[in-house]
């Protein structure tokens, strides 16, 4: 591949050296790197090496566990969990941004129930987060015997939860084409709020499965110029006739400067390639897929290597998504 701009999405932060620099393998710094020289290709405005020197040599310390109190629950079709947790002012305005997510788990299991789940919803004035959750496996499914009022415990801020994040944090009065199947709805709200905030105008493709209907659908009728309900996929992992007519379509229609995806890596690649191929100009942006256990890069989990045989630590690693869909091993 050629030459791939990227960043760690905590330099800069008070979690930053982390364990990484420590145990020499900064995702930025060459010298944390193992390397005996400084190659700083992607320059953030922060010297690590100099911040991990005046921390005597030592990385800063992780992100801690808060308890927080269920303010409302809600269980749709046995299938979709709707959590509204009170959380602290500070953890609150530091998951404002598109991309943050945490860890949940009852007070009762073990650190292994961790769950990283994205925010939906942000509310600063009542310091509440609302958090929507796929019930499907052993974790989810223990997260939604939690009861009102009880306490869980979170982790957080994490902020890792869309590769190409800074194209619609810039993004100013334009149009974008915003696309989400099933629970990429919840991640997919945050980006929708923040480029509604910039001015831009919203068309919104949206397919509802597994679900019987769209749990956003009143922010869909705030935030949205448009909306287009369509089936995405079909047997197969292939995109929809449909779909694909449509999606041609509104390419064709609008100068587009963005396309966000929020669904399954098989669907965001392919919806990729076929903006790439009508316009390269377009900046393509989707939520990060990859399985997190710590969120700090040391469990390995978010781990990938590519046909470029570059390994990447993708709950850290910020960067075009296509250098991270293009040429997987294992879609």
């Amino acid at each position: 591949m050629s030459y791939e701009p990227y960043t760690c999405i905590d330099c800069g932060s008070e979690f930053c050296p982390c364990h990484l620099a420590e145990s020499g393998n900064c995702i930025l710094c060459s010298h944390l790197d193992g390397k005996d020289f400084c190659d700083c290709c992607n320059w953030n405005g922060v010297c690590i090496y100099h911040e991990f020197v005046t921390n005597n040599f030592e990385s800063k310390p992780g992100r801690k566990y808060q308890k927080c109190n269920v303010v409302s629950k809600k269980i749709i079709d046995d299938k979709l969990l709707i959590l509204k947790i009170a959380a602290s002012e500070k953890l609150v305005s530091e998951l404002v941004n598109p991309g943050s997510f945490v860890f949940l788990r009852k007070e009762d299991t073990e650190s292994t129930y961790n769950t990283p789940v994205s925010v939906m919803e942000n509310d600063p004035i009542n310091d509440t987060l609302t958090f929507a959750i796929e019930i499907k496996g052993l974790k989810t499914k223990e997260l939604s015997k939690i009861n009102e009022n009880e306490s869980l415990l979170v982790k957080g801020p994490f902020w890792n939860g869309i590769l190409g994040l800074n194209p619609i944090m810039e993004c100013k009065n334009k149009i974008c084409l915003l696309i989400a199947r099933g629970i990429g709805q919840a991640p997919l709200l945050p980006v929708m709020e923040k480029l509604k905030h910039n001015n831009n105008k919203l068309i919104v493709m949206i397919d509802k499965a597994p679900f019987e209907n769209i749990f956003i659908k009143e922010e869909l009728d705030k935030y949205a110029d448009e909306v287009i309900e369509c089936k995405t996929i079909i047997d197969g992992g292939l995109l929809s006739g449909k779909f694909k007519k449509n999606l041609e379509h509104v390419l064709m229609e609008h100068d587009f400067k963005i396309v966000h995806c929020d669904a399954a890596d098989i669907l965001n690649y392919q919806v990729m390639r076929i903006v790439e191929a009508h316009n390269k100009d377009i900046k393509f942006s989707c939520c990060n897929n990859e399985k997190m256990c710590c969120g700090e890069g040391v469990c390995g989990c978010c781990t990938i290597t590519n046909n470029d045989d570059k390994l990447r630590r993708l709950c850290k690693l910020q960067a075009d998504p296509k250098y991270i869909l293009e040429g997987r091993r294992n879609l």
